[in-house]
């Protein structure tokens, strides 16, 4: 399924870029590429429940968020009217009533006006997913879910990563109602100020999650399978030190608990079970965050594109979004397993799509 005419607009037959990926780094690359006159096409992932679980709806994981309080550009206030203005009233069904529409942006809205605006500068849309690439020959082959093969001179690479999650059925029910899996996206929304909450995982990154919560909560727990933190001697010692961390050992999360009826309340506690004695607790929280890590969207690849050890796409070079394939390129969280925003994922989406127009022109392609 398309908005848009999907006939390739190079002049030999052959796409000029595609991109793969519909997050803040595919709109942003979109949008530079359009502006450049690359005509890229975007598939933005197809509308399936696998999709829906593993965090890779159209719109990126941002579609599955609140409020985005630390996008710059969209500060609170009332944005009904511009969003109205700006997009076509039957893209906005994933937008929040008027009335929870009180400190910013949410994350559908925001994603929603990413790709007007590539739109509008005349990036071509399919939803679907692309399921397998031949990076082996030249052109490139891409081949899509229900849109056949697409061949491309250059290809950017936006899939992002999905959070990892526990798997409970409570877990998913309280999704973005309480139970998250970024601190710095999520942490200073009002639901979780002066409250207790939950982080899950002994790490470095549960421990910077945890820390950046203490900004704004009266208390965090932190959850740990076994007596001790997998995290890095300097890490523990961040997390001893601050008053407001209490270590809870041996334990893990047998259920979520809160109102699933009422949106504005959402999760009001976490039934812990020792791993040692059986014995289940109901900790009160309102907020439970996920810090068990991502994985990199980046199967579809089949190994073809050189990546890290933790499976994310290795840049071959300092400041610049190229691979280890000529001609394609990474942007995102697909590439970034350190910043994992939305405002540095849209600034690599910029990169990729001036490092591809490069490409082009010096092969003479464009």
């Amino acid at each position: 399924m398309s908005d848009t005419t999907t006939k390739s607009h190079g002049s030999d037959g052959v796409e000029n870029c595609v991109i793969i990926g519909s997050g803040p780094a595919g709109w942003s690359a979109a949008i530079y590429a359009a502006r450049a006159n690359l005509r890229p096409l975007l598939f933005e992932g197809a509308m399936t429940e696998e999709n829906r679980i593993m965090g890779r709806f159209p719109m990126g994981q941002l579609a599955q968020t609140t409020e985005v309080e630390n996008y710059a550009g969209f500060p609170s206030g009332k944005l009904k009217e511009f969003l109205d203005s700006a997009i076509d009233p039957s893209r906005q069904y994933m937008f929040p009533p008027v009335e929870e529409h009180a400190h910013a942006v949410t994350g559908p809205e925001l994603m929603e006006l990413m790709r007007q605006q590539a739109t509008n500068f005349g990036t071509r849309v399919i939803t679907d997913d692309i399921v397998s690439v031949d990076f082996s020959k030249r052109p490139f082959v891409l081949n899509s879910s229900e849109n056949g093969s697409i061949q491309a001179h250059t290809v950017i690479i936006a899939t992002g990563a999905s959070a990892n999650y526990l798997g409970l059925p409570s877990e998913e029910k309280f999704r973005n109602r309480g139970v998250s899996a970024c601190a710095v996206c999520d942490g200073a929304l009002p639901r979780f100020r002066n409250k207790q909450l939950v982080v899950v995982g002994g790490g470095d990154s549960a421990v910077e999650e945890a820390s950046y919560l203490t900004k704004y909560a009266s208390k965090v727990y932190m959850l740990l399978r076994r007596g001790e933190m997998r995290a890095s001697k300097i890490m523990q010692e961040r997390a001893f030190s601050n008053p407001k961390i209490e270590l809870v050992k041996f334990s893990v999360v047998d259920e979520v608990l809160g109102d699933d009826v009422d949106p504005r309340i959402g999760v009001t506690g976490v039934r812990i079970r020792n791993v040692e004695t059986n014995q289940t607790t109901d900790l009160e929280a309102t907020g439970m965050f996920l810090a068990i890590g991502h994985t990199p969207n980046t199967k579809f690849l089949g190994g073809q594109v050189e990546t890290h050890e933790n499976g994310y796409i290795a840049w071959q070079k300092p400041y610049r979004t190229i691979t280890s394939v000529e001609g394609v390129f990474a942007a995102g969280d697909v590439a970034d397993d350190y910043y994992r925003q939305a405002i540095t994922s849209a600034g690599t989406g910029c990169m990729a799509a001036l490092d591809a127009e490069r490409y082009l022109a010096s092969a003479g392609i464009h």
